[in-house]
């Protein structure tokens, strides 16, 4: 597991393409909460959006997620917990005033850059208001 990566994966490095692109800048694997301590992927701290790209296979995606024969106890509680680390991720951010974009690693770049833009918009919209 240690080979796995964590940061700048292919769809990290193809969503930040898109995001740039549409003119949105962001910051990279910032802590948002220190105890306990997340880190989101892509970071936009002046409107607060924080963005996690989720792994199919590691975060348990309703749609493409496989479960393992070998040792399956095992990975079964592996992603679980991911699953449940998420969600608790999800709900400590939003009490600090964050807003939560997950993005699955399989969704079109461009959609999700599109969605993500949408959201920061808004957010800035509602700062200059």
């Amino acid at each position: 597991m240690q080979r796995i990566r964590q940061k700048n994966t292919a769809a990290e490095s193809v969503l930040r393409s898109a995001l740039h692109a549409l003119g949105l800048r962001y910051r990279l694997h910032v802590s948002v909460s220190t105890k306990p301590r997340r880190v989101a992927d892509i970071v936009f701290a002046g409107p607060r959006v924080a963005v996690f790209i989720d792994g199919c296979f590691w975060h348990g995606c309703p749609e493409h997620a496989t479960w393992p024969k070998q040792n399956a106890e095992f990975w079964r509680a592996k992603i679980v917990a991911n699953q449940q680390r998420d969600r608790d991720t999800d709900t400590r951010l939003r009490a600090d005033g964050w807003k939560v974009i997950r993005v699955w690693a399989h969704e079109t770049p461009h959609v999700a850059a599109s969605r993500i833009a949408k959201v920061i918009h808004g957010r800035k919209a509602k700062l200059h208001a």
